[in-house]
């Protein structure tokens, strides 16, 4: 069995930066297995999967670990393949999702993404934090997802090298950092405790949690983000009610065939 895959950096607009996904078309679902040995063998934060018929789109995503329910990148990633070479003749597609329809329309500005929001709510600071992350945040936020801790610079989110083992012990599995921003209204880094990759590039989902508090904080709906990763990536993000907009652009690295027995 022959499966076209395609490698597709996101949140950049030149290869090599941003957050790299690949996106697998299918005619119909492989066995869960498969999705995940194909996954981990990719090796990248993210593998979108997409099964087509006429018109309806599936996508699902898999780290090398896990599926996972929402992943913005590797959703956006599977538009630019579909709207660039599958169907160039129409600017906006519709996946269906284990987190609902996902809206992703190709505009001058880039593509432009529909999530839903994942809002983050105030907690008690967590004892020992400061030790795991090497800052002592000024707020910490949960929701189901992510612990997120605010902090007063972007300077101290480039320079943060956390203790992924106090974090561990911590039970903060997956921490955000983020502050105000230099040249934009807000940046972020992405860390995990868990998995093959302890920190990830770009991450369109997480934005959908950020996006509530700095737009309060900020009284903006509109605010332009960075996240300062090594490799880094840029978002444009948009409140509208439940929805979270987020505009980006991307660009493709690689094509190629995967080989099945």
């Amino acid at each position: 069995m022959e499966l076209p895959i395609y490698q597709i950096d996101v949140f950049t607009s030149k290869v090599f930066a941003g957050n790299p996904a690949a996106v697998c078309l299918l005619n119909e679902w492989l066995p869960d297995k498969t999705l995940q040995s194909i996954a981990e063998e990719n090796f990248l934060p993210e593998t979108s999967f997409v099964v087509s018929e006429q018109d309806q789109h599936e996508i699902r995503w898999f780290s090398p670990t896990e599926e996972m329910d929402l992943c913005g990148h590797g959703t956006l990633a599977a538009a630019y393949v579909m709207l660039r070479w599958i169907q160039p003749w129409i600017h906006e597609i519709s996946f269906s999702s284990k987190s609902g329809r996902l809206h992703v329309k190709h505009t001058e500005d880039g593509y432009v993404m529909d999530l839903p929001i994942q809002p983050a709510l105030p907690c008690d600071m967590i004892e020992g934090i400061e030790t795991g992350l090497g800052v002592m945040p000024r707020q910490l936020l949960k929701n189901q997802k992510w612990t997120i801790a605010v902090i007063e610079s972007e300077r101290q989110v480039r320079q943060l090298k956390p203790n992924f083992h106090a974090l561990e012990e911590l039970d903060c599995h997956k921490v955000v950092v983020t502050a105000p921003g230099d040249s934009v209204d807000f940046v972020s880094r992405y860390f995990k405790t868990q998995g093959l990759l302890r920190e990830d590039p770009v991450t369109g989902s997480t934005h959908c949690a950020l996006m509530p508090y700095w737009s309060r904080r900020l009284n903006k709906l509109l605010l332009k983000a960075k996240q300062v990763s090594p490799r880094g990536g840029e978002l444009i993000c948009e409140l509208k009610q439940d929805r979270v907009l987020i505009t980006a652009e991307a660009a493709a690295y690689m094509q190629g065939t995967i080989v099945l027995p």
